[in-house]
């Protein structure tokens, strides 16, 4: 699928063990999206260690958000959409990746998000997957219909994010193309809509 816009992703992972596996997956996922010339940033809870949810961002008076959070937050203003990669813990979703879901709100709304999940057994993560829907949902950024769910996660990449299996490059293509079809769908909506102008409050937003 092309355009002669580049489209501007977030890949959104969330993860705080020692030894986590699912980078590997958020690499490989940046990696296809690069392939596909997209604009790609990898918004990491390791790398951002926000605190435990007190204030959200759009709590704090302009200019006085936490750096790193303001980072975030530009990030996904910026983006088109959103590719979340999850682990599941106890048929859910980390703990950290929840907690920096929650940090944010307008930032997501009216943009799709795709859902790619794993898990160290042979279901892929697919019950957090099922939670993953919901939250995104509430969060304002829904979920394309296709999903990614690798299982094995341990014995699916290399610590680059490359695929130990060309299965996976295949597997991609149709969860890419759907998500990208959203993320060009939406981003005309908002530019072309009057969204903005029935909600003044989300200008920012809408101009992302």
């Amino acid at each position: 699928m092309s355009n002669t816009s580049q489209l501007k992703t977030a890949v959104i992972y969330g993860s705080a063990r020692r030894d986590r596996q699912g980078i590997k997956a958020a690499r490989f996922v940046v990696r296809k999206l690069e392939e596909r010339q997209h604009d790609v940033t990898l918004v990491d809870s390791q790398e951002l260690d926000l605190p435990l949810l007190d204030w959200m961002y759009k709590e704090y008076e302009p200019g006085q958000a936490p750096e790193r959070m303001q980072q975030a937050a530009e990030i996904l203003v910026a983006a088109d959409g959103f590719v979340i990669v999850s682990a599941e813990y106890n048929h859910s979703i980390p703990a950290a990746l929840k907690n920096l879901l929650d940090h944010f709100q307008s930032e997501y709304h009216y943009k799709p998000s795709g859902i790619v999940t794993y898990s160290a057994g042979p279901f892929g993560g697919v019950r957090a997957l099922v939670n993953l829907r919901g939250i995104l949902a509430e969060l304002g950024t829904p979920s394309i219909p296709s999903a990614f769910p690798i299982s094995q996660i341990h014995n699916a990449f290399d610590a680059d994010g490359r695929p130990l299996d060309d299965a996976y490059d295949e597997r991609i293509v149709k969860f890419l193309d759907e998500f990208e079809w959203y993320a060009y769908a939406l981003r005309k909506a908002r530019t072309e809509r009057d969204i903005c102008d029935d909600m003044p409050t989300q200008q920012q937003m809408c101009r992302g």
